[in-house]
């Protein structure tokens, strides 16, 4: 697997940006619970080797990204986080829900980034130089520290939603729409905290009239 690098920083930092924040969102393809957006301002002389495995929250373990975590925290400049509740999604759309979560995040940071770097998506209405990178999440070390700070608090997120609701298996499935879960969707019906117009839960819906 190969580690985000700070090249893309680093190139900021010769054109004179001094701040540089990485952005990332996690749960966009969840059935239930919230989209989680963070954003991450790592000091212009970070050592890569504290945050050793820093990668892409989808490629690491569970694990390895609970002791990523606070490590990020204590080393990072600025960092914050946003989030897109499932009725929020469900009235606006993910898209848009993704894109406000995500600007919300950078919005908060505190003292504020000169420039972002995106994962993928152009956030219009962000008030900050930005630069979107593809695949940006495996590139880039401030946003792969965003991608786990994310990641790690919607995980949480869940399992609070998994103490509420234990019958869905929230612990286990984080809201994702494993066989299990959807199972579960099936025979129960869908919970306040699943998205109501995301195909897996209207399809298990209709199927159960």
């Amino acid at each position: 697997m190969k580690s985000p690098t700070l090249a893309a920083e680093k190139w900021a930092y010769r054109l004179g940006f001094r701040r540089v924040a990485g952005v990332d969102e996690a749960g966009r393809g969840a059935l239930a619970g919230p989209l989680v957006a963070a954003a991450v301002i790592l000091p212009r002389r970070v050592d890569l080797g504290i945050l050793e495995g820093l990668a892409d929250s989808k490629a690491i373990s569970p694990a390895h990204r609970r002791r990523l975590f606070p490590r990020i925290l204590e080393v990072a400049e600025a960092w914050s986080f946003a989030c897109a509740p499932p009725w929020e999604i469900d009235a606006h759309g993910l898209q848009e829900a993704n894109l406000a979560a995500m600007r919300e995040a950078v919005q908060a940071l505190h003292p504020p980034p000169d420039l972002v770097l995106v994962d993928f998506y152009a956030l219009t209405g962000l008030g900050h130089p930005q630069w979107c990178l593809v695949h940006g999440d495996t590139r880039s070390a401030s946003v792969a520290a965003a991608s786990v700070v994310a990641k790690v608090i919607r995980d949480s997120l869940m399992l609070t939603w998994w103490t509420m609701y234990p019958e869905y298996g929230f612990d286990s499935h984080k809201g994702y729409g494993t066989p299990g879960h959807l199972r579960r969707i099936a025979e129960k019906g869908p919970a306040p905290c699943h998205r109501s117009s995301f195909r897996g839960v209207v399809q298990t819906r209709m199927d159960l009239e």
